[in-house]
């Protein structure tokens, strides 16, 4: 054993830790030069595994002496809070192993006074974000200043490998591996399905010596149950339950310690803030709401709150979901289904965040079907049904901000960076012609902005070296850097000037002057707009509206909807196993009695004739994405046979067409309408397909640098994007076809919003499904739902209400005659 390996041995005895295996093997790994991939349960020590291995490494090459080493190890989080958390984990051996060694936290929140500090001198370990990283590559000394980076720790890494996010850090990782060769890298996670391919996204092409996967296995007990309503009722529909749980979800809190309440989405964290505080006013100043838009101030007063044990509960989205260590949390509730197995493991580990500690979630279904969910996730938890994370393939808005990154740091030649840039997994099949797409477009604007300097971006020397000469044009670059594109945000402020967070353009472009809203915990009333920012004052009324936020719904999981159908399956066959499924047995039975239950060998299909008109419901159990595209591609085939409009509703569980003239069900019930034949031309041709291709440009454009969202303290409106990424699109559309960012916009839509993979696979599956074809007299339980989805977008919440209650009355008096 070395030196440094006692002096680490020392460290932990001193605080009576004993190493676990899969730490040790960690370290033995990284003492070997080895990059890797480490995946093991939340608050299981990962950090400590790797970062004591590189640290046990780093003293054996560099004795601590009077001076700080150079930057050595940069550590890539997901997100601000989280680094803040890591880089106190980090300091702790530290200081008393090198104590004249230096770490710094770089993110977007970092002063810019501690920002030109380190400007002068790097620390030797910096916890930083890839937006800023890769802003630390546009400085003109990039090569001499990274150079001496040794490891790289990519926390998180199921969180960014999915995204541009994370092409971002492939591309920089790339880099870093032209500066320093010998460079190791390791990727931390606890919940990812693809964990070889995970870490082969994430190390060098055939790296040597080859990296090790280690996975950590300790005795950590993970409890998942259901708060079961006292009266699920025969019938489901999304919401109907929600209110109904605010009286056990308060129970709940109260046996417990300290609670995070989960749910999806920020206007559902706004309204269960409200439940609970409308249930117990007393609970004011001791629960909190937690969500991206809430100012910084407030965001940091609630993680201390959940730190010091002095908040009895917190609501809170995906801006808790991550390994930020928050000790006393006992409980973790999630409202409303997690979606995905691995979003419901990741939320459980925040409660007994430590080794040995147990983890506790409970599921709080808001309609029945919710509670099967619940129950299916629990199951494929426990067999270890957890999904797989996949990089995006060549997104060349990602490549073109790379180019001039690389041209503001230092510049480059071609066929250096080519090289360099196919290393990276993303572009691992990049060819040469669209490398060189991507450089006449950073050049001179591709096909048809040759005549605006502005978008000259990159200049060639006589050196041939390609670099960035116009000052405006590295300034704009530096403040776009990043692949995190949301609508354009609006400060929320009282009249006394104080911050209360940001609310999308388009919410606050609908309110006048006087309509009041909920927002970060407080009904507001809405005064004016000035200069980027709505200020409010605080309403004297007692009703308000939700503000709601861009975003699509999140999509059900293969994985859990194949739960599901395991579940529904034990029901048709009578085996209610489960508490969940003995619960929702009276929905279950009645879905039975009007009509079958869906199983994975079985695709139910229902027909039903109402004043509307001719209803056809059909459940792939495939989320709401690939419904959408299937929706449209069945109304689309049937209208080409005979032409007619279609009504469509969708759901993570299936979709309703419905015409007000009879159109012939035969030619899906016999699997006609299934036909993979011509499915990439039908699905587009079924689709609005040139607008969405449009929206889904406006993120490109900005990415790729085309469109500015402006300067600090001058913001451009979200109408401006909009108008000025529409112009971009139109005319390379009318002067520059083979653009490969507009192919890169329909890409996205087909792989990103319709999942045209996943749609594909589904339609196989259901060719290969026996069809149950059920006619309908009364709705059943699993097509209502649909009926309400459409019924919301038309209907008043009073109106919602009546029309639901004739439907019940009806059904109820017909099936029990």
């Amino acid at each position: 054993m070395t030196v440094a390996g006692e002096r680490l041995q020392a460290w932990l005895a001193g605080r009576g830790w004993e190493p676990f295996a899969f730490q040790q093997e960690v370290w033995q790994a990284v003492a070997e030069g080895r990059s890797g991939m480490l995946h093991a349960t939340t608050g299981s020590g990962k950090t400590y595994a790797v970062w004591l291995g590189m640290l046990e490494a780093l003293l054996g090459r560099y004795p601590p002496g009077r001076a700080a080493e150079p930057l050595r190890v940069v550590w890539l989080t997901p997100m601000r809070a989280l680094a803040a958390d890591t880089t106190k984990a980090l300091a702790e051996p530290l200081r008393e192993l090198a104590p004249t060694w230096s770490i710094g936290l770089r993110t977007g929140d970092t002063p810019s006074a501690e920002r030109a500090r380190q400007d002068r001198k790097f620390p030797t370990v910096l916890v930083t974000t890839p937006e800023s990283l890769t802003l630390m590559l546009t400085r003109e000394n990039a090569r001499e200043t990274l150079s001496s980076v040794e490891y790289v720790v990519i926390d998180e890494w199921h969180e960014l490998i999915g995204s541009k996010r994370g092409v971002q850090a492939q591309l920089a990782l790339a880099r870093l591996r032209t500066f320093q060769p010998a460079l190791v890298t390791w990727g931390l996670s606890a919940t990812l399905g693809n964990l070889e391919q995970a870490m082969q996204v994430l190390c060098a092409p055939d790296p040597r010596p080859a990296p090790r996967l280690v996975r950590g296995r300790i005795d950590k007990t993970l409890a998942i149950d259901t708060l079961i309503p006292p009266d699920p009722g025969k019938y489901s529909w999304a919401g109907h339950l929600g209110a109904r749980m605010k009286v056990p979800v308060v129970e709940e809190i109260e046996r417990s310690g300290t609670t995070l309440v989960f749910t999806n989405v920020r206007s559902q964290a706004e309204i269960w803030y409200q439940l609970l505080l409308e249930e117990r006013p007393d609970w004011a100043g001791h629960i909190a709401l937690h969500h991206g838009s809430l100012d910084k101030a407030t965001r940091e007063w609630v993680e201390q709150g959940l730190k010091q044990g002095t908040l009895r509960a917190v609501v809170a989205t995906s801006s808790l979901d991550l390994g930020v260590d928050f000790l006393p949390v006992e409980r973790v509730l999630q409202v409303g289904s997690a979606k995905g197995v691995a979003r419901m493991l990741q939320r459980a580990g925040r409660s007994g965040h430590a080794p040995g500690r147990p983890s506790r979630i409970t599921l709080v279904p808001t309609n029945t079907m919710e509670i099967i969910e619940s129950a299916a996730a629990r199951w494929a938890a426990r067999v270890g049904r957890v999904e797989k994370r996949e990089s995006p393939e060549k997104p060349f808005d990602v490549l073109v901000q790379h180019l001039v990154t690389v041209a503001l740091g230092g510049g480059f030649t071609p066929e250096a960076l080519f090289a360099e840039v196919r290393t990276a997994w993303a572009y691992r099949d990049l060819s040469q012609a669209e490398f060189a797409w991507a450089l006449a477009f950073c050049e001179r604007g591709g096909e048809s902005l040759g005549a605006y300097p502005e978008y000259h971006r990159i200049v060639r020397g006589e050196d041939g070296v390609y670099r960035v000469t116009d000052r405006g044009v590295a300034k704009r670059h530096r403040l776009g850097v990043g692949t995190i594109v949301s609508d354009a945000a609006i400060q929320v402020k009282y009249l006394s000037g104080k911050t209360l967070g940001t609310m999308e353009e388009g919410f606050i472009a609908r309110l006048k002057a006087g309509d009041c809203f909920f927002f970060a915990g407080r009904l507001l009333e809405f005064v004016r707009v000035r200069e980027m920012a709505a200020y409010v004052r605080k309403a004297t009324r007692n009703k308000g509206t939700v503000p709601t936020w861009q975003g699509s719904k999140m999509a059900l999981s293969t994985e859990l909807s194949d739960a599901v159908l395991e579940m529904m399956q034990a029901a048709a066959q009578g085996d209610f196993f489960e508490p969940e499924l003995e619960a929702a047995r009276p929905m279950l039975q009645t879905q039975q009695r009007l009509s079958r239950i869906p199983t994975p060998t079985t695709l139910l299909v229902e027909a039903f004739q109402s004043r509307e008109g001719q209803h056809l419901y059909v459940y792939p159990f495939a989320g709401r994405n690939v419904h959408l595209g299937l929706a449209s591609l069945l109304a689309w085939r049937l209208a080409r046979d005979k032409p007619n409009t279609f009504s469509i509703s969708i759901n993570d569980y299936g979709f309703e067409l419905v015409s007000a003239e009879p159109f012939e069900v035969e030619p899906v019930t016999s699997g006609r309408m299934f036909a993979a034949r011509n499915l990439m031309a039908d699905v587009l041709a079924s689709l609005n397909s040139s607008e969405l291709a449009q929206r889904r440009f406006r993120e490109i454009a900005r990415v790729a640098g085309l469109v500015s969202s402006g300067y600090p303290g001058q913001p451009k409106s979200n109408k401006q994007l909009q108008a000025s990424s529409g112009l971009f699109f139109e005319v390379f559309r009318k002067y520059d076809a083979a653009n490969l960012l507009l192919t890169q916009a329909e890409r996205e839509v087909l792989s990103q919003e319709l999942e045209i993979s996943r749609l594909g696979a589904t339609l196989q599956r259901m060719r290969d499904k026996r069809m149950d074809f059920v006619p309908l007299r009364h709705p059943s339980p699993m097509s209502l739902p649909l009926m309400v989805e459409r019924f919301r977008e038309k209907l008043s919440t009073e109106q919602l209400s009546q029309r639901l209650d004739r439907i019940l009355r009806d059904m109820e008096a017909d099936t029990s005659s």
